[in-house]
């Protein structure tokens, strides 16, 4: 190790020259910078952690796919009961609350059975986490509270499509 206030590529040179000086035998051929070797001790973490993010990521989309699916196919298989539902007098805040509370329980019924799940299995992530315990009750609040809110979005949608239901199209195609 030497320490320069220099360009380290540009004392290379002059270090191997000091080396071979002192014993002609010594390889000098893996020269990096101390910036460098923090940098590469740090890769494996780096790489772990990015590819958790990435499933992660990609757990969240199939999330907000499957809760638009679900959600889009029964507003279409109940088309016809929301157009009678609006005729009758029925306001189209009352179907979009209405469509999205059912949403929202099948993603809360989610959010326990994950947070129970990530809970039991919480010992086995341990050794990838860095200071922060597998039970970590912000982090749990703040998953829980970020899929909630997808979840409401996924569900915005077909709630929507419900409310411009035409009750005398519906009718009539009964």
């Amino acid at each position: 190790m030497a320490r320069t206030s220099d360009d380290p590529a540009e004392m290379r040179p002059a270090l191997q020259r000091a080396i071979w000086a002192i014993d002609k035998d010594v390889p000098t051929t893996d020269v990096a910078t101390m910036d460098q070797i923090v940098w590469q001790s740090g890769s494996v973490q780096r790489y772990e952690a990015i590819l958790l993010g990435a499933f992660g990521g990609l757990g969240l989309l199939l999330a907000v796919v499957g809760i638009y699916g679900v959600i889009s196919y029964n507003v279409s298989q109940r088309t016809h009961e929301i157009g009678v539902r609006i005729a009758l007098g029925a306001h189209r805040s009352n179907i979009l609350r209405m469509v999205i509370s059912e949403g929202m329980v099948l993603a809360a019924i989610g959010i326990v059975v994950g947070v129970g799940g990530a809970l039991a299995l919480g010992r086995f992530m341990q050794s990838m986490l860095f200071e922060i315990k597998p039970t970590d009750p912000a982090t749990f609040v703040g998953v829980a509270l970020a899929l909630t809110l997808v979840a409401l979005a996924a569900c915005f949608i077909p709630a929507r499509r419900a409310t411009r239901v035409d009750p005398v199209s519906t009718m009539r195609c009964e």
